[in-house]
């Protein structure tokens, strides 16, 4: 198996570059990754048409992943209670070395096959449940190990790598392998494949919350509203929709606690 995302960089002398050179050589590179998650949309789509029926009887999306992988899957999960305003435990973002790791490399915490499963279980998974492993090169055992148990468990699993052909695709039954070629700085697969992980986790969550209900038109009808830049944006969606001032949508806000609530009340008069 040829690891694509440990392939030498198309470029060389990088330091002698200037930083306008620099930028136009990662811009150029950028620009293949959406082209390369384009072509696994249907794969993508499968696994979210199998996981929202799934979710929608009480199941739950985790995500599994180590290094910058692990952080990206606990920043789509961390995401999706404010956007569409559910609960915390439906979509979970874990880790390989837990908590600490999202800040500081935890040593040889990525290495050990068993702790995916560990970790996973202290969420009682059942067979409602999904998980996504996340691993650029997808050689990482903490992920292979948790989709493989998962797997065994008759929990639905996925992935995302960028490398064809590798152990944790050959491991879950949808494989999501857009394909970015090698990076700029020769393994730092933070960019590309960070960059088209990141997109595929946007597409998962917001299509699986889309389907779930969590959206009305093109509307986050059910977000938190945590600051003042939301407050304002849902009084403008509740202005849009009723037709109502500025101030009448903030006070029927403030009465009804959200978006949703204010349009079911006041939609049909």
């Amino acid at each position: 198996m040829k690891n694509i995302t440990e392939s030498d960089s198309l470029y060389r002398d990088l330091e002698k570059k200037s930083v306008t050179e620099l930028l136009q050589i990662i811009n150029q590179e950028d620009q293949k990754v959406a082209l390369a998650v384009q072509k696994v949309l249907p794969d993508i789509a499968a696994l979210v048409e199998e996981t929202a029926p799934k979710m929608r009887e009480g199941g739950r999306l985790f995500y599994i992943g180590a290094g910058t992988s692990g952080r990206l899957g606990i920043l789509d999960a961390s995401e999706c209670p404010p956007t569409f305003g559910v609960p915390p435990d439906w979509v979970v973002g874990l880790i390989a070395g837990g908590d600490s790791a999202i800040r500081t490399a935890v040593e040889h915490a990525e290495d050990d096959t068993q702790q995916a499963w560990k970790d996973l279980s202290a969420y009682h998974l059942t067979s409602l449940d999904t998980v996504v492993g996340i691993a650029a090169s997808g050689t990482t055992p903490y992920v292979i190990g948790g989709v493989k148990d998962a797997r065994k468990n008759g929990i639905t699993t996925g992935c995302i790598s960028c490398n064809p052909g590798a152990p944790l695709t050959k491991a879950v039954e949808h494989p999501i392998v857009p394909v970015v070629g090698p990076e700029v700085v020769t393994g730092s697969s933070r960019m590309k494949a960070g960059t088209a992980q990141k997109l595929v986790l946007n597409m998962i969550s917001t299509s699986l919350m889309i389907q779930l209900g969590r959206v009305e038109n093109h509307r986050m009808v059910d977000m938190q509203l945590s600051n003042e830049k939301l407050w304002r944006r849902a009084a403008r969606i509740i202005q849009d929709e009723l037709g109502e001032s500025a101030e009448q949508a903030l006070e029927k806000l403030k009465e009804c606690g959200s978006v949703r609530r204010v349009l079911e009340k006041y939609r049909a008069r």
